[in-house]
């Protein structure tokens, strides 16, 4: 956050300009009086201050320099003071650096720019505020803090009532009468604009603010006489103690008191900065298949511009524009015409937003999950929750909702999948989500790296589940009817219990090590995590596929050592036994893409647990029998039998039909 541009009325100050600006400050906070001890000396807004003159002017021009540089001096010493900034000292290899604590970026930028300009926040408690002249080094404006109203996503602004005061200690300053009360407010232009007085160039100066993709800010100001403030602080203190509708009523009490004909003194222009890579991630993630939607609080013109320069919106793409909507019949007609331009871009505000959702909510929806990027600006937290509410109800598809601050907290719990980035915009985003990162382009890695490989990982580790426990149970049904459906069972007690935990376990769950496709491929081919979409890991015919291989399998083994071996006896449980682990050993690594030194760890290491457990399980084997060609030569068979015809089909339906993960490796 950087301010860049500050508009006073009449002149408008950015870049090399702000050297102006520095120069106001500087003849309007001037060095105290000789004798004068510091820190005492006060600046009240409403006084003028000399301008030195260097040319033959007229004087006209002389007071019109002396006025631009009193509005300039007023609108820097409100945004000095019209904040919730506290300044913290931090030692810097032995040198004492000020840094500011917020909760808001915006206004630490404010307030780093009145340090630049030569007004500096050295001191702040509940109680009062210093300022500092970066030229002098000496405190030039002390204080008192009366009451401050905060900002909300509602109201839109803060306000803050101060007493100029004269002395170190504001808390010291009991009087009223002892110095001058001003009551500064700021917020965005669409609530400032009915509170300050009337004017003609601050709706025109805003909107150009906007075009150049900066966040407006509106200052105003009002000198309250002791009486004003007793009445207001009266009512507001009585309105603070009432047990129902306290909120409203204390807004209501500010209003009235408070937020009326205040004097206009500027407006600024602050630029939001992209991080670093967000228009290589968005495009990234529109080639990887999202559909990305931008919820925002600001004006229809900055959202545009912000929209422009992170490459939300293409070259030369149509950007289809709804701002503004109060009556019905337009709002279909808007509808109407952006059915034949569905490969727009929408832009559209809160207030319109409302009206469609009113009227026209399956007709307004059905034709947005459409476009290719939708951005809504104006949008207040609740509406940013109700918009992914709606799209998630609609299309039925999986939500992913990033956000980065306070406000973007009910979006994020609204989402299936909620991102907070750790920013300056504080925590509160990060905690309240599912997943935390700390720059916008992590989100790329966290999508088409992390969340692709979970999603192939989890289907095959699911598949292999289920495919690990249906062939063992088909092994029991084919015995149970070779036995004449008495309950006997086949394995008993330990190959049970061995079955699913040792000789089986961990080379299954070491496929969630298994990946397809290198990390360098994956964000140079994003279309690959567009496959997933289509769901092809795990689907009702994946599924069915893998119980058909399971049912065969235990058909096979089963069937054929009751065969080749006696139904009952010893026997045929260590040929069948033996022959369904190395079964499942060889499907697990038939399936790995990519070898994992843990994989091989655990194939090799749960083959020779098996083996070496062998000699103990003398219960349930034919110790003999096993040491035997007989017993090798049926093994092998079965094995052959049970895995050949599978294998065979899914070579050739690779050959034939090859993933892309084969193709982009060139495999």
């Amino acid at each position: 956050m950087d301010l860049r541009k500050i508009h006073v009325g009449t002149v408008s100050y950015a870049n090399e300009a702000m050297d102006e600006v520095s120069s106001y400050v500087r003849q309007g906070f001037p060095m105290p009086a000789p004798g004068v001890s510091q820190p005492s000396v006060s600046a009240t807004p409403a006084s003028a201050f000399p301008i030195p003159s260097t040319t033959n002017n007229p004087s006209a021009h002389v007071r019109t320099r002396r006025e631009i540089g009193s509005r300039v001096r007023d609108v820097v010493l409100a945004l000095a003071l019209c904040h919730n900034v506290t300044p913290t000292l931090e030692d810097d290899n032995g040198k004492s650096i000020i840094t500011y604590q917020a909760s808001s970026p915006d206004e630490i930028a404010i307030v780093k720019w009145t340090e630049s300009v030569g007004l500096r926040l050295v001191h702040r408690d509940r109680k009062g505020m210093a300022l500092q002249s970066v030229s002098t080094g000496l405190v030039v404006v002390h204080v008192r803090i009366l009451d401050l109203f905060p900002f909300t996503s509602e109201g839109k602004r803060m306000g803050v009532i101060i007493q100029f005061v004269e002395g170190s200690d504001p808390s010291a300053v009991l009087n009223e009468e002892a110095g001058e009360i001003w009551f500064y407010q700021k917020g965005a232009d669409t609530v400032m604009t009915s509170i300050v007085a009337a004017n003609d160039w601050l709706d025109e100066e805003t909107a150009n603010m906007a075009r150049e993709g900066l966040r407006t800010l509106v200052v105003g100001r009002k000198k309250l006489s002791p009486q004003q403030y007793r009445e207001f602080s009266s009512s507001y203190k009585q309105t603070s103690l009432a047990l129902h509708g306290r909120d409203s009523g204390m807004a209501k009490v500010i209003g009235q008191h408070l937020e009326r004909d205040l004097e206009l003194l500027g407006v600024t222009g602050v630029e939001d900065k992209l991080q670093k890579d967000v228009k290589s991630s968005l495009e990234l993630l529109r080639n990887a298949g999202i559909k990305i939607w931008m919820l925002t609080g600001d004006k229809v013109e900055t959202a545009r511009c912000v929209a422009v320069n992170a490459k939300l919106v293409a070259r030369g793409q149509y950007v289809h524009t709804i701002v503004k909507l109060k009556r019905k019949d337009l709002a279909e007609d808007s509808l109407n015409l952006l059915r034949s331009k569905t490969e727009a871009c929408l832009l559209i505000d809160g207030e319109s937003i409302s009206l469609f959702l009113t009227h026209y909510r399956d007709s307004f929806i059905s034709l947005a999950v459409l476009l290719p990027a939708v951005i809504a600006c104006r949008c207040s937290p609740t509406q940013k929750a109700e918009i992914a509410k709606l799209i998630r109800a609609y299309t039925k598809k999986r939500i992913c909702c990033i956000g980065d601050g306070g406000n973007d907290v009910s979006m994020i719990q609204a989402a299936d999948v909620g991102v907070g980035i750790v920013g300056k915009e504080g925590r509160q985003a990060s905690l309240a989500a599912d997943f935390s990162i700390l720059q916008f382009c992590h989100l790329t890695k966290l999508l088409v790296w992390h969340g692709r490989n979970s999603y192939k990982r989890s289907a095959k580790l699911a598949q292999f589940v289920i495919h690990r426990g249906l062939i063992i149970s088909v092994c029991q049904t084919m015995f149970s009817i070779a036995s004449r459906f008495e309950p006997i069972a086949l394995y008993k007690n330990w190959l049970l219990v061995g079955y699913a935990t040792v000789y089986t376990m961990f080379p299954v769950f070491s496929l969630v090590l298994d990946k397809d496709v290198d990390e360098d491929l994956a964000n140079l081919y994003p279309e690959l995590y567009k496959e997933l979409t289509e769901g092809r890991s795990l689907s009702y015919r994946t599924f069915f596929v893998w119980v058909f291989v399971s049912i065969y399998q235990g058909g096979m083994i089963q069937g054929l050592s009751q065969i080749l071996v006696d139904v009952e006896g010893p026997r045929m449980v260590s040929v069948s036994f033996t022959v369904l682990v190395i079964n499942e050993l060889i499907m697990v690594a038939l399936e790995i893409t990519t070898w994992h030194p843990i994989m091989i760890f655990t194939l090799i290491g749960t083959a020779l647990m098996y083996l070496g457990s062998i000699p103990f399980l003398g219960d349930y084997f034919d110790l003999a029998f096993i040491v035997s060609v007989g017993f090798l030569w049926r093994v092998a068979a079965i094995l052959a039998i049970s895995l050949i015809p599978p294998y065979a089909v899914k070579l050739i339906r690779r050959t034939l039909k090859p993933p892309s993960y084969r193709k982009v490796r060139g495999i």
